[in-house]
Protein backbone atom coordinates (compact mmCIF):
# COMPACT_ATOMS: atom_id res chain seq x y z
CA UNK A 1 0.00 0.00 0.00
CA UNK A 2 1.28 3.58 -0.84
CA UNK A 3 0.86 6.15 1.64
CA UNK A 4 1.72 9.86 1.18
CA UNK A 5 1.73 12.22 4.30
CA UNK A 6 1.32 16.12 3.94
CA UNK A 7 2.72 18.50 6.66
CA UNK A 8 3.46 21.86 7.16
CA UNK A 9 0.36 23.35 7.11
CA UNK A 10 -0.98 26.06 9.30
CA UNK A 11 -2.13 29.69 10.03
CA UNK A 12 -0.07 32.67 8.70
CA UNK A 13 -0.97 35.95 7.60
CA UNK A 14 -1.66 37.24 4.29
CA UNK A 15 1.27 37.94 2.61
CA UNK A 16 3.31 35.56 4.56
CA UNK A 17 4.52 32.09 3.32
CA UNK A 18 4.71 28.03 4.09
CA UNK A 19 6.01 25.25 3.09
CA UNK A 20 4.20 22.12 2.18
CA UNK A 21 5.64 18.35 2.24
CA UNK A 22 4.37 15.32 0.87
CA UNK A 23 6.45 11.95 1.60
CA UNK A 24 5.60 8.86 0.02
CA UNK A 25 6.04 5.49 1.41
CA UNK A 26 4.77 2.26 1.80
CA UNK A 27 5.44 -0.29 -1.19
CA UNK A 28 7.45 0.62 -4.01
CA UNK A 29 5.49 2.03 -7.42
CA UNK A 30 6.48 3.80 -10.37
CA UNK A 31 6.41 7.49 -9.69
CA UNK A 32 5.60 9.34 -12.87
CA UNK A 33 4.24 12.79 -11.11
CA UNK A 34 3.22 14.19 -8.42
CA UNK A 35 1.28 17.03 -7.52
CA UNK A 36 -0.46 19.94 -5.14
CA UNK A 37 -4.44 19.86 -5.04
CA UNK A 38 -6.67 21.91 -2.56
CA UNK A 39 -10.51 22.01 -1.62
CA UNK A 40 -12.10 25.10 0.24
CA UNK A 41 -15.20 24.38 1.90
CA UNK A 42 -17.96 24.09 -0.56
CA UNK A 43 -15.49 24.21 -3.48
CA UNK A 44 -14.39 21.47 -5.82
CA UNK A 45 -10.80 20.29 -5.73
CA UNK A 46 -8.70 22.67 -7.38
CA UNK A 47 -5.41 21.63 -9.45
CA UNK A 48 -2.29 23.92 -8.20
CA UNK A 49 1.02 22.69 -9.32
CA UNK A 50 2.74 18.89 -10.59
CA UNK A 51 6.39 17.63 -11.44
CA UNK A 52 7.28 15.33 -12.99
CA UNK A 53 9.45 12.81 -11.25
CA UNK A 54 11.96 12.24 -14.04
CA UNK A 55 13.22 15.49 -15.12
CA UNK A 56 11.44 17.54 -12.79
CA UNK A 57 9.70 19.73 -15.60
CA UNK A 58 6.35 21.66 -13.74
CA UNK A 59 3.44 22.95 -13.92
CA UNK A 60 1.39 25.32 -12.01
CA UNK A 61 -2.13 26.24 -11.67
CA UNK A 62 -2.96 30.27 -13.12
CA UNK A 63 -3.67 31.25 -9.35
CA UNK A 64 -0.04 30.28 -8.10
CA UNK A 65 1.82 31.42 -10.55
CA UNK A 66 4.53 33.27 -9.58
CA UNK A 67 3.66 32.65 -5.72
CA UNK A 68 4.25 28.82 -5.25
CA UNK A 69 7.11 26.81 -6.45
CA UNK A 70 7.24 22.76 -6.39
CA UNK A 71 10.28 21.11 -6.21
CA UNK A 72 11.07 16.84 -4.96
CA UNK A 73 13.29 14.99 -3.56
CA UNK A 74 13.71 11.92 -5.22
CA UNK A 75 15.76 10.32 -2.65
CA UNK A 76 13.75 10.82 -0.11
CA UNK A 77 10.52 10.30 -2.34
CA UNK A 78 9.36 13.60 -1.23
CA UNK A 79 7.69 16.23 -2.91
CA UNK A 80 7.64 20.00 -1.65
CA UNK A 81 5.32 23.37 -2.37
CA UNK A 82 6.98 26.72 -1.51
CA UNK A 83 3.87 29.23 -0.87
CA UNK A 84 5.00 33.09 -1.00
CA UNK A 85 2.94 35.93 -1.15
CA UNK A 86 0.23 33.98 0.75
CA UNK A 87 -3.93 35.19 0.21
CA UNK A 88 -6.81 34.38 2.32
CA UNK A 89 -8.21 32.96 -1.14
CA UNK A 90 -5.31 30.62 -0.52
CA UNK A 91 -7.23 29.03 2.22
CA UNK A 92 -8.34 25.38 1.76
CA UNK A 93 -7.02 22.34 2.65
CA UNK A 94 -4.00 20.89 0.18
CA UNK A 95 -3.60 17.10 -1.03
CA UNK A 96 -0.61 15.89 -2.39
CA UNK A 97 -0.96 13.02 -4.83
CA UNK A 98 1.24 10.90 -6.92
CA UNK A 99 0.69 9.24 -10.68
CA UNK A 100 1.39 5.91 -11.04
CA UNK A 101 1.34 4.92 -14.49
CA UNK A 102 2.66 6.54 -17.48
CA UNK A 103 1.16 9.60 -18.69
CA UNK A 104 2.45 12.12 -21.70
CA UNK A 105 0.61 14.90 -20.56
CA UNK A 106 1.18 17.04 -17.04
CA UNK A 107 -1.39 15.98 -14.96
CA UNK A 108 -3.43 18.43 -13.66
CA UNK A 109 -7.13 16.42 -13.30
CA UNK A 110 -7.62 14.28 -10.14
CA UNK A 111 -8.78 11.52 -11.67
CA UNK A 112 -5.28 11.66 -13.22
CA UNK A 113 -3.79 10.49 -10.26
CA UNK A 114 -3.56 7.29 -8.39
CA UNK A 115 -2.25 7.88 -4.73
CA UNK A 116 -3.73 10.43 -2.37
CA UNK A 117 -2.86 12.01 0.60
CA UNK A 118 -4.88 12.59 3.94
CA UNK A 119 -4.66 16.68 3.23
CA UNK A 120 -3.19 19.58 5.62
CA UNK A 121 -5.24 22.79 6.25
CA UNK A 122 -3.57 26.40 4.90
CA UNK A 123 -5.30 29.37 6.23
CA UNK A 124 -4.29 32.65 5.51
CA UNK A 125 -6.07 36.10 7.77
CA UNK A 126 -6.38 38.82 6.23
Amino acid sequence: QVQLVESGGGLVQAGGSLRLSCAASGRTFSNYAMGWFRQAPGKEREFVATIRWSGGRTYYADSVKGRFTISRDNAKNTVYVQMNSLKPEDTAVYYCAAVGHPIPTMPQYPNEYDYWGQGTQVTVSS
